[in-house]
């Protein structure tokens, strides 16, 4: 983004790590329940490519079906059908539930894209970048607009919870641009965007899942919460990992965050150090998006910072939030497949 306060792209899974090799990281050995997955992941993708395809016009299908096509981690299907494994996970409308959290989120990397300018989505090029940032625009619209029209074949439940996510998204989008308010805490700012611009969408796929499985009312309400404290878990972490993962482990520049200005959790904290290496940040950080050759200099004094242990920290507490949320549901293999994924954040910035 050119203007405002950015807080990173909102991807939540690193690259490299699709939804089957997420899966068997957090089957945790049972053969059954990461089969069931697999096959019920395949049906998901199979729903999810024909309705971002469905266009009649050959034009608009390649647009609203260039990032399906692209892959990704398909994380959100995931928490869907592990939603749905406290509930009947064949009931129907599971399946078109994971296509539609996928095509929200989807829709939300056509506009995204646009806002921060990026050239490349999941080693291809962006929707912008190849057809123009109107065609991004509408082709984001039209996945929004078709995933509320399956929401809507599977009742009023369904469609509260899509349009609730998209709603929260865009809001989170509309607060990144217009930055914190002159009063506002920046660091209060930044985790109301992190919960719509990320959690939002995880705790929707959690909870529609749960929903659409019939499972009872107080299981969806605690997987929902789940979701809402992984997703600002995810969303630290990758705050975290843009300022000491080496590029082959991230898929992208180490500081490349910084490059481009954007006000991630480490660095609001640095702001309000008082450590020798946080006030020498600080006058790297006031200047705008670092240089890129002052871009070795900041990173190394993110190294001698508090900032970087103090933003592990609020990402762990999140953690443990997500898991007590699920220490009252049944122990099912999907509970300690969500326990597992918690563990996996923490072990991506470790």
């Amino acid at each position: 983004m050119g203007t405002g306060y950015t807080y990173g792209t909102g991807t939540a899974v690193s690259p490299g790590i699709p939804a089957a090799g997420l899966l068997q990281r957090l089957a945790l050995d049972e053969p059954e329940f990461e089969t069931r997955m697999r096959e019920s992941l395949a049906r998901a993708e199979k729903w999810l490519q024909a309705t971002a395809h469905e266009s009649l016009d050959p034009r608009v299908a390649a647009i609203t079906g260039h990032l399906a096509d692209a892959g990704g981690k398909r994380l959100r299907p995931l928490l869907v059908l592990l939603g749905a494994e406290f509930g009947d996970p064949w009931a129907h409308g599971v399946t078109q539930a994971a296509a539609i959290a996928e095509l929200v989120h989807i829709a939300s990397l056509y506009h995204d894209d646009v806002m921060d300018g990026a050239a490349t989505r999941h080693g291809v090029p962006s929707v912008h970048a190849r057809w123009g940032e109107r065609a991004a625009v509408l082709g984001g619209d039209w996945l929004l607009a078709r995933a509320a029209q399956l929401a809507a074949e599977l009742g009023p439940a369904a469609v509260h919870l899509n349009a609730q996510a998209a709603g929260r998204l865009v809001a989170g989008q509309l607060r990144e641009l217009a930055g914190p308010a002159p009063d506002e805490d920046p660091v209060t700012h930044y985790f109301h965007v992190a919960a719509g611009k990320t959690a939002a969408l995880l705790a929707m796929s959690l909870g529609i899942g749960a929903v659409q499985a019939a499972a009872p009312a107080p299981v969806a309400a605690a997987l929902t919460e789940c979701g809402e404290q992984l997703g600002i878990a995810f969303q630290i972490a990758d705050d975290l990992l843009d300022l000491t993962s080496p590029a082959e482990l991230t898929g992208k520049e180490r500081g490349k965050d910084l490059l481009a200005g954007v006000q991630s959790l480490p660095v609001l904290l640095a702001r309000e150090g008082d450590a020798p290496a946080e006030a020498g940040l600080r006058d790297l950080l006031d200047a705008g998006p670092v240089p890129a050759a002052a871009l070795p200099r900041a990173l190394e004094l993110f190294e001698r910072s508090q900032a970087l242990a103090e933003t592990e920290a609020v990402m762990h507490r999140r953690l443990d939030r997500a898991r007590t949320a699920l220490a009252g549901l049944p122990d099912l293999p999907a509970r300690r497949a969500l326990l597992a994924l918690c563990d996996y954040v923490a072990l991506r910035t470790s």
